[in-house]
C-alpha cells in the first residue's frame, strides 16, 4: 500500500485493489483505466440513506455513461446481500463487497462513528471520483446521501 490510511483526497492516486461483485465476478480498479470511475462506499445494503443513494445512481446512471464512467457501489455487506438489495431496487450497476474493510480502511471511509450516545466503527458515506489514469479528481467524505449522485454527474460534466 503506497496511500497511508485515509489519505486519498484530490490529486492523490487511488489504491488500486480487487473486490468480489453481487455478479460473482472480481473487479480490479485498475482494470477500469481508460475510463472514469465512480467508487462510491455506503453503509449497509437495503437501509433508508443506502437505498436513496443507490436508487439516485441508479436513476442518474444514464449521464454517467454518457461521459464513459463506471459506478461502483461498496459496502462490507456480503456477496448475497449485495444480489438481494440490486435485484429489489433494479439496481444497474456492480456492488462491491468488502466483507474485510479492507478497502474501506485503505480509502479511510472506515471510521468511528456515534449514534444514540453509542460509539461504533462503520461506514463514512464517502465517494472518489476517479480518472482514466487512476487519479482521483474529486472526493466528497461524509455525503448526504439524497441528491449526491446529481453532483457527482455535475462534476464530471454528464
Amino acid at each position: 500500500m503506497t496511500e497511508k490510511m485515509g489519505m486519498v483526497e484530490k490529486g492523490s492516486s487511488a489504491p488500486d485493489f480487487t473486490l468480489p461483485t453481487d455478479g460473482g465476478e472480481d473487479v480490479t480498479l485498475s482494470g477500469l483505466r481508460g475510463r472514469k470511475v465512480v467508487l462510491y462506499f455506503y453503509p449497509k445494503d437495503d437501509t433508508s440513506g443506502c437505498t436513496v443513494q443507490a436508487c439516485d445512481f441508479r436513476d442518474s446512471l444514464p449521464r454517467f455513461q454518457g461521459i464513459d464512467a463506471v459506478i461502483l457501489g461498496v459496502s462490507p455487506d456480503s456477496v448475497d446481500s449485495h444480489r438481494r438489495f440490486r435485484e429489489k431496487f433494479g439496481l444497474n450497476f456492480p456492488l462491491l463487497a468488502d466483507e474485510e474493510k479492507t478497502v474501506c480502511e485503505l480509502y479511510g471511509v472506515w471510521k468511528e462513528k456515534s449514534m444514540y450516545g453509542r460509539n461504533y466503527m462503520g461506514v463514512e458515506r464517502s465517494t472518489f471520483l476517479i480518472d482514466e489514469n487512476g487519479t482521483v479528481l474529486e472526493a466528497w467524505r461524509d455525503v448526504k446521501a439524497e441528491g449526491h449522485a446529481e453532483r457527482v454527474a455535475e462534476a464530471l460534466g454528464g
